[in-house]
């Protein structure tokens, strides 16, 4: 008894393997991804856009369908989130506004009916949604949940452009009052996407219906992202513990990269994790670069476990190509490859049309550079391609699937024939 009291006190608190010797983190919620800031400096012309296009709420009539559009972690949600809580607060201390605000995300509503049943369930505070009727009947159903709202209803569908082609809740919302589903209220929708094609891809009718305004919220540049990062890291950082190159190292990467906010804030965090971790008292530029590699291969394994055999295929022509150095690369040229590789692994092949259809969706998911040539004088236009991710991390990943190794450790070996990887 005695020698386990011995063994307790030896073994305390000070070496308990939780404790740390250094200190980073001063507040670290700041660097997360829910972390509200209270300006956003960088965007002033968007919230102003924002702003105006809200404010016909305060005047007694339905603020402007808006439409967000730009790539992920531009600040799109942050923004609007930012502008209704003014509204939100502004209208709490009006007698005559009467404000109902509604955000949801489309993610994984691929239809109106989906989008139609998620939208009741957020209204009524989600309980388990409703299914087994038809679409219209779907549609009635939610004018009745809105009918219980107050006078002004804004709806924010975040992810909109997962609904595809099937829109036909788009068309119908901003409708409602005028085709008398809700008598004296008023509604809009703010629409939120990180796919710029998808307001392209509306029926017309959809876009008259729904777009009033519009907003395009372009990459940060590296300036701008150094600045997001000083004042984040004035709250979540231990004085004296950054580097001094730490941050313009966080920004140009990701400047360099989507002009993601949120990919500097978290290229930050990570380093000052390791940093952590080492028992190192500085974060520096060695453990930005580690941090680097560890948030990309992190992002191409996550990525890649959602790929079919057919963008495998579609992905490993354009690194074979790669490594010959022969990208960007037309389409015709990656599918001579991809039926190369088809043939070896005795796969079913796509005919050139479907192949390029991967490749796109490739560029979409972050796999790939797809650029847009025109042909001048000429007309139409072509596309090339070639891998945007890590070429070593990419071959290791990919080599981990037995359905495609014999041919990607004959592309790795040639690659480290080259010094490539």
């Amino acid at each position: 008894m005695s020698g386990d009291g011995a063994n307790s006190s030896d073994t305390g608190l000070n070496s308990n393997p939780y404790g740390s010797t250094v200190e980073i983190f001063s507040d670290e919620s700041v660097l997360k991804e829910d972390w509200q800031p209270e300006k956003l400096p960088e965007r002033e012309k968007e919230l102003d856009e924002i702003r105006n296009a809200l404010a016909p709420a305060t005047r007694g009539v339905n603020a402007h369908n808006l439409f967000l559009y730009g790539k992920t972690g531009q600040g799109k949600t942050v923004a609007i989130d930012h502008e209704l809580d003014l509204l939100n607060e502004y209208a709490n201390s009006q007698d005559d506004l009467e404000l109902s605000v509604i955000k949801t995300s489309a993610n994984n509503q691929s239809t109106s009916y989906q989008l139609a049943a998620h939208l009741i369930k957020e209204i009524r505070d989600g309980s388990k949604k409703p299914s087994g009727i038809d679409q219209q009947s779907m549609f009635d159903l939610l004018y009745d949940e809105l009918r219980g709202l107050n006078e002004t209803i804004i709806i924010v569908i975040d992810e909109i452009d997962s609904i595809g082609s099937n829109d036909d809740l788009l068309y119908e919302l901003p409708r409602a009052r005028k085709n008398g589903h809700l008598g004296n209220q008023w509604i809009s929708v703010i629409g939120i996407s990180n796919d710029l094609e998808f307001r392209d891809n509306l029926s017309p009718k959809v876009k008259d219906s729904l777009y009033d305004s519009e907003i395009e919220f372009a990459p940060y540049n590296a300036n701008q992202l150094t600045s997001i990062l000083e004042r984040r890291a004035e709250r979540a950082f231990v004085d004296g513990v950054l580097d001094g190159d730490v941050i313009p190292l966080c920004s140009a990467f990701a400047a360099q990269d989507e002009g993601s906010a949120r990919q500097a804030i978290r290229l930050l965090y990570k380093a000052g994790e390791l940093a952590l971790n080492n028992d190192d008292e500085v974060i520096c530029e060695l453990h930005v670069r580690e941090a680097r590699d560890i948030l990309e291969r992190k992002r191409i394994e996550e990525g890649m476990r959602s790929l079919t055999t057919q963008d495998q295929l579609a992905l490993l022509s354009v690194v074979a190509l790669e490594i010959d150095e022969e990208t960007p690369a037309r389409t015709r040229q990656v599918y001579q490859k991809y039926k190369d590789i088809a043939a070896i692994l005795d796969s079913n092949q796509l005919v050139e049309r479907r192949v390029r259809d991967h490749l796109q969706s490739l560029g979409m998911q972050g796999f790939l550079i797809v650029e847009t040539r025109n042909r001048g004088i000429q007309g139409g236009s072509h596309y090339r391609f070639e891998v945007k991710t890590d070429l070593e991390a990419t071959l290791d990943i990919l080599g981990e699937d037995n359905r495609i190794d014999d041919v990607v450790e004959d592309l790795t070996d040639i690659a480290t024939a080259k010094n490539l990887v």
